[in-house]
């Protein structure tokens, strides 16, 4: 039996806990890639609000580029492919890679670099969510009109998935 003045084993939170070292702009960075990909201005965000002085955060990502750790083209890339697996057209994708403050020319080569076709997108995204609108009333193609706009694709991606002619 035990008694009540601590004649066990003494806990582990009476334990001393191990300091971790204060991790470094550099090695922060690297954890956040490690993760995901960040374009540079994100990574340079994120370490600024972590405490990184911004000089300091702009040298590590620059360095972190160099090095090949970080790409603002390999982020695009990935960004495209992310956002039209998730039912995401063109025009909604770009505007998000133009908030990451990217270079045009990177834009334009990652929208380029998709390997699918947007009009089938837009169309499985109907199938799955409208499929009622391939059928026919004006009502129901409007709502699903709609929601592909919202979801960025243009009026040309959204004519083909939405014609019923049998154009496959």
């Amino acid at each position: 039996m035990r008694s009540g003045d601590g004649g066990g084993a003494a806990p582990s939170s009476a334990s001393p806990r191990r300091c971790r070292p204060e991790l470094t702009p550099t090695q922060r960075a690297l954890g956040l890639l490690t993760r995901r990909e960040h374009s540079r201005r994100e990574l340079a965000r994120k370490l600024t609000s972590k405490g990184v002085e911004p000089d300091q955060a702009k040298t590590v990502v620059d360095t972190l580029s160099t090095s090949g750790w970080q790409d603002d083209a390999r982020f695009a890339e990935l960004l495209v492919r992310s956002r039209s697996n998730a039912g995401h057209g063109p025009v909604r994708i770009r505007a998000e890679l133009g908030t990451h403050a990217l270079a045009g020319e990177i834009i334009a080569a990652a929208m380029e670099g998709f390997d699918g076709d947007w009009a089938e997108n837009a169309k499985d995204l109907v199938n799955r969510r409208h499929p009622a609108a391939l059928a026919g009333g004006r009502a129901v193609q409007r709502k699903a009109i709609d929601f592909l706009l919202r979801r960025g694709f243009s009026m040309e991606h959204i004519r083909r998935a939405l014609d019923t002619t049998g154009q496959d």
